[in-house]
């Protein structure tokens, strides 16, 4: 399994992916699953996958087959939006998964993979888009103006409570980590190296940090997460009087 997660904001993206990979609990592996691509000077597009790592591997392979062809009818050079980008990448994401359906399903294994797509093209602004395993999409509202795949459900809460259009990029990114933090420590198959990639309309360049397991940074946010989890219990109201009861 992997998490995922992306956010839109009013000063621009915020992208990040933990490495893990597993099938079973005795054969873990270490991939990258952000991806940055610059087909012309006018376009960034970051790529974030979950799921069967044979077919997004593959959708990669395809979508840099198609980017050298200057030839291709379809490529995320072509595409003159965002969304036309996002439904490329979900007809890639189906072909795949139907041509090796057969064999999979065979031996009980799922071959889908789920996507989440963001950058800029041209003068449109930033956004960031979720293509299902079915080849279409949603993108984020301002009311939720982030998105996630994989085991979402862990670091859900904190995004909730704490993204907001006007959260600054900066912030964005700490909120981001601490989601993937607590993601990390209720599920095993999340983990680190942490791949954090930032976005600002119209620079056209993403700027990426490796956070590796052990390292200063991410021991610090872990122990200051944890020391202000425990300092929010100590401040939460018991229970009244008035509401208990004897059974």
């Amino acid at each position: 399994m992997t998490y995922c997660l992306a956010m839109r904001l009013s000063e621009g993206l915020v992208f990040l992916s933990d490495t893990r990979t597993n099938a079973g609990v005795d054969n873990v592996g270490t991939y990258r699953k952000l991806f940055v691509f610059h087909p012309a000077p006018d376009r960034t597009i970051v790529l974030q996958s979950a799921g069967n790592l044979a077919t997004t591997q593959e959708v990669l392979d395809r979508i840099r087959r198609d980017l050298a062809d200057p030839g291709a009818a379809e490529s995320l050079g072509t595409a003159q939006h965002l969304f036309e980008a996002a439904l490329y990448v979900g007809r890639l994401s189906v072909e795949v998964t139907a041509a090796h359906r057969p064999a999979l399903s065979a031996v009980g294994a799922d071959g889908t993979s789920t996507f989440l797509l963001g950058g800029q093209i041209g003068d449109a602004p930033p956004d960031i888009l979720l293509v299902y395993p079915e080849g279409n999409y949603i993108r984020a509202s301002d009311d939720r103006p982030f998105l996630q795949i994989g085991e979402a459900k862990y670091g859900k809460f904190l995004l909730e409570l704490a993204t907001r259009n006007e959260l600054g990029i900066d912030d964005a990114a700490k909120v981001a980590l601490a989601s993937m933090v607590s993601t990390a420590q209720a599920n095993l198959s999340v983990g680190p190296p942490y791949d954090l990639g930032t976005y600002r309309p119209g620079e056209h360049l993403v700027r990426h940090a490796r956070m590796v397991p052990g390292s200063d940074h991410l021991e610090r946010v872990e122990a200051i997460w944890a020391r202000h989890l425990h300092a929010a219990v100590r401040e939460l109201p018991l229970v009244e009087r008035s509401e208990t009861s004897l059974w």
